[in-house]
């Protein structure tokens, strides 16, 4: 009886439990004494008895007065290489309609302390073969790296690309782990089946907790996902890919719980503790010596309001942060990269080098030049302009629609085959571009061509 509760309220997936003897620790697991397939999560206390608990199996068994039992361990999940290849939940349940993960091993679903002092900083660039991002803001191998973007603007669409063109054309050492948190389950169908038929699903784990899960599901997912990744890179010593989509959906889902949990709001009326979920989430995506962790995360951003507190909760952790914008998206400009309001830590001449850096810093000189000309064209024109500055604009649209660029996973939407464009290429081209080569070419010949040699082979 020492360990044992008993409920005494249930609000959606919140579940409020009384112990008057043995008190459970924050995140111990609790089951149901009738049937120990119905799991608790302690979640916090409300006072010297009664705690609220994350609902983690449906709750139509639960009811008041119900004995509940603490297990004394918190939430674990099957860990090893029969996770690699395979589709499953939190529990680390097959989802993939194949047979059930058959590994002994399992870790808790919150971790070991980091060791700061193995901790090192990315220098490394990867190469992802996507002009936009390569050139304005490359990935940091070892890093963490930021999608944002409204609602249709791209950034699955953009994820899914960066894990092709990395996990399927660069096949290398490391293994990839992505968590789908509160996402549509059909982006994640159609994801496992581009995987597999590249035959590349053998090196990624899916985790997978859809935007029908409840709450509780959808919050927990990101953590077991990121347990699996720190598997990889501490017991195997591999560097691992770590995909996530969405995070917002990660803190919306905190969001919901709070307000059953009837926590005072904090700033945007997120929970107050979104900091530290966020922090408690990154913080464990880190790289050491012996093996990397390279983070990519999308980011739903509500409204287009880059400045919501939910979204604005996660920039401190990136590396870099690549923007979609909505206007380049119905513009026609795919990827809808907003190349100045993008940035990466990667930018550095020590780390890309000086020819790529001085190319880069001059690019966006040209674009900010341009922007700022906008206006006076979108009331006059652009035939009112000084002849300098007519060329200064044509050579930013020609930059412009330079960075499209077709993708390999939307082949079936558009007819087009994909092109993967190396950095070494990119920074040649727009170097080109900005010596004015170039300003003969009338500025639509530059959509979705690719490299500048296609255009002048044509």
């Amino acid at each position: 009886m020492k360990n044992t509760g008993t409920i005494k309220g249930i609000k959606g997936n919140i579940v409020e439990v009384e112990f008057l003897y043995e008190k459970p620790s924050i995140n111990d697991i609790l089951v149901l004494e009738d049937d120990a397939n119905v799991k608790m999560e302690v979640f916090n206390s409300t006072d010297s008895t009664t705690f609220y608990c994350l609902g983690l199996t449906q709750a139509g068994k639960l009811h008041r007065g119900a004995v509940v039992k603490n297990t004394l361990a918190p939430l674990q999940i099957p860990v090893g290489e029969a996770m690699l290849g395979r589709v499953v939940n939190m529990f680390g349940e097959a989802q993939d309609g194949a047979e059930n993960i058959k590994t002994t091993e399992v870790m808790p679903i919150f971790g070991s302390e980091t060791a700061i002092e193995r901790v090192v900083t990315p220098d490394k660039i990867l190469e992802t073969g996507i002009k936009a991002i390569d050139f304005f803001a490359p990935i940091l191998r070892g890093g963490k790296v930021g999608l944002f973007g409204g609602a249709g603007v791209g950034k699955t669409v953009l994820l899914t690309e960066i894990i092709h063109n990395i996990v399927i054309l660069n096949k290398d050492d490391s293994v990839s782990v992505f968590a789908g948190v509160g996402e549509r389950i059909r982006e994640g169908h159609e994801l496992f089946n581009v995987l597999n038929e590249s035959k590349v699903l053998p090196k990624v784990a899916l985790l997978y907790g859809q935007m029908g899960e409840n709450a509780a599901i959808r919050f927990r997912t990101a953590f077991a996902a990121v347990t699996l990744a720190e598997y990889f890179r501490d017991k195997k010593s591999k560097d691992v890919l770590f995909f996530i989509d969405n995070v917002f959906r990660f803190a919306q889902a905190g969001y919901e719980l709070a307000t059953l949990m009837n926590s005072i709001p904090s700033e945007g009326g997120y929970q107050a503790t979104l900091s530290s979920e966020m922090a408690r989430f990154h913080e464990r995506l880190v790289s050491y010596k012996e093996a990397s962790i390279t983070s990519i995360e999308a980011i739903y951003v509500p409204s287009d309001d880059i400045t919501d507190h939910g979204v604005q909760s996660v920039f401190p952790y990136l590396d870099s942060s690549i923007v979609l914008s909505r206007q380049v998206y119905q513009e026609g400009r795919f990827p809808a990269i907003d190349m100045l309001g993008s940035t990466s830590s990667g930018l550095s001449e020590d780390i890309i080098g000086k020819e790529h850096y001085d190319t880069a810093i001059a690019a966006l000189s040209l674009l900010k030049k341009a922007l700022s000309l906008d206006r006076v064209v979108s009331l006059v024109g652009e035939s009112e302009l000084s002849a300098s500055d007519q060329t200064l604009y044509r050579r930013a649209k020609i930059l412009k629609n330079y960075m499209t660029q077709n993708f390999f996973v939307t082949k079936n939407q558009t007819g087009k085959e994909g092109q993967y464009i190396t950095v070494k290429q990119t920074v040649s081209d727009v170097a080109q571009i900005l010596s004015g080569r170039f300003d003969d070419f009338p500025a639509e010949t530059f959509l979705y061509i690719g490299a500048v040699k296609d255009l002048i082979n044509q």
